[in-house]
């Protein structure tokens, strides 16, 4: 069966249509045309990569890597976000989807970015009576990432 002009017309019209809501700035993933390089692993992660929301918007740098390479633990990211007044976040390996040559993926969205935690030190235990003391693998992690950026290791 033929199809008219109108028919035609209307369905280019619907492919022009998503493909400038696909490229529009802001509507769809940032790596469209944009080269973040090879995927990589943790182990080789540089500072100063770009941190992208799991909507595509650059949300920050990277700071810092927070792992253990001797027990090949991954434990997440110290973030410098760009949003508001900015500052530091730490990003948990599990809010982590992709790492590349320049660019960390998050599964985080940029307007949940400001809610991730801000690395802090962790509160001094004065004595530890066991399990009801110990810390939580946030609050550990939260602990190793301050003494980084502190300068302690």
């Amino acid at each position: 069966m033929p199809v008219g002009p109108a028919v035609r017309l209307r369905g280019q019209l619907r492919g022009m249509a998503a493909i400038a809501l696909f490229l529009r700035p802001g509507s769809g993933p940032y790596a469209v045309g944009v080269d973040y390089g090879d995927p990589i692993s943790y182990l080789v992660l540089n500072a100063g990569a770009d941190v992208i929301s799991s909507d595509g918007e650059r949300v920050g740098k990277l700071e810092h890597v927070l792992a253990d390479p001797e027990s090949d633990v991954f434990d997440g990211l110290v973030i410098d976000i760009h949003l508001g007044p900015g500052g530091q976040r730490f990003a948990d390996a599990d809010q982590v989807d992709e790492l590349y040559e320049r660019a960390v993926v998050l599964r985080v969205p940029a307007t949940e970015i400001e809610k991730l935690p801000k690395p802090e030190p962790a509160p001094a235990v004065m004595e530890s009576h066991g399990v009801e003391d110990s810390e939580s693998p946030l609050q550990s992690k939260l602990r190793r990432a301050w003494d980084l950026i502190s300068g302690k290791y």
